[in-house]
């Protein structure tokens, strides 16, 4: 269902729930008051309604089908256009979900328009039309409780992060290849969550100063700036997060080079033990082999001390070999 909820405020109060966009149309044109429209995933044909209705600029129909956009807040005359990012964390898969929103706001309509399943505009509206007051200081009260509940929804999304960041520190020291693959799976949501917040803190500076122009009531300003401070709060730890990331990648890199040249150290110290007794019973082998050729004509063959001298150079060649590499910590 593309258009979700479809509803006539007077003072404050739902006056209305019109059947229809264009039923929406003519209660406003008879009765005045603002109108606001929830739109989900909508296609060209409510999307051009909505903006024929309204006056929207082709930019902002072209943005508001497109979506993927990045945060931001423009504005076309008295039409104030934003995008938000919103975000979920999955305790099951340990992973940040992002969505995204379309805020349209003019002078007596507001209309959202939802490109995900965050954040919930149904609970939004709900908590909105409980607050008459809030919700009788028009269009703009719209675009604040969107920015609130998606500003709100960042808490959990922060301790979940940080939750993962202990356990990845705590795992650093365990080796293997999963720490480094956790810490770049990790660093890329929360690239993606900077992505989603930074942006805010400009926005925030563009509605303050638009503020009195647009005539924004006074109690709606502070209403605002109270999210501003949550905001700047996420901002900071979304950085520090970043911060630790990139310094446990480095100390993984560190280990992971540590722990190679102690497996390199080691194979060099077996290479060494190996090519010692090698050479220490190539020694009595090349010996014996001499020895052993059938040859008539030996000088050693007709001598009576031939065969200790044989054993004794066997041995004490061997004996020399073994005393050097012993000396040189080969063995």
């Amino acid at each position: 269902m593309v258009v979700v909820d479809n509803a006539v405020y007077l003072g404050g109060n739902r006056v209305a729930t019109p059947p229809s966009l264009d039923a929406t149309y003519e209660l406003m044109q008879e009765k005045g008051g603002m109108a606001w429209i929830g739109l989900y995933r909508p296609d060209d044909e409510e999307v051009h309604s909505v903006a024929a209705e309204f006056g929207l600029h082709p930019l902002m129909v072209e943005d508001a089908l497109s979506g993927h956009q990045r945060p931001k807040i423009e504005r076309y005359g008295d039409t104030l256009f934003a995008v938000f990012k919103a975000a979920r964390y999955v305790d099951a898969d340990e992973r940040v979900e992002f969505g995204e929103v379309h805020v349209v706001v003019g002078r007596d309509f507001a209309i959202t328009i939802r490109h995900a399943e965050t954040p919930n505009i149904a609970g939004i509206r709900k908590r909105l039309e409980g607050d008459e007051e809030l919700l009788a200081m028009g269009p703009e009260a719209v675009l604040y409780a969107v920015i609130d509940e998606i500003v709100d929804g960042y808490a959990p999304v922060v301790a979940g992060l940080e939750n993962d960041i202990d356990e990845i520190e705590d795992a650093l020291f365990s080796g293997g290849q999963e720490s480094s693959q956790r810490i770049y799976a990790l660093s890329r949501e929360v690239i993606e969550f900077q992505r989603a917040t930074q942006p805010l803190v400009g926005i925030f500076e563009s509605l303050g100063d638009g503020a009195d122009k647009y005539g924004v009531p006074v109690e709606l300003r502070r209403y605002l700036r109270d999210v501003h401070d949550h905001v700047l709060r996420v901002v900071e730890r979304a950085d520090a997060f970043r911060a630790l990331l990139q310094n446990a990648l480095s100390v993984n890199t560190a280990l992971v080079g540590q722990r190679q040249n102690e497996a390199s150290f080691a194979q060099s110290e077996q290479v060494k033990r190996i090519s010692s007794w090698a050479a220490i019973f190539f020694a009595p082998s090349l010996v014996g082999s001499v020895y052993g050729m059938n040859f008539r004509y030996m000088p050693e063959l007709d001598w009576v001390w031939g065969y200790p001298f044989a054993l004794a150079l066997m041995v004490g060649s061997a004996g020399v070999l073994f005393g050097i590499f012993r000396k040189n910590k080969w063995l």
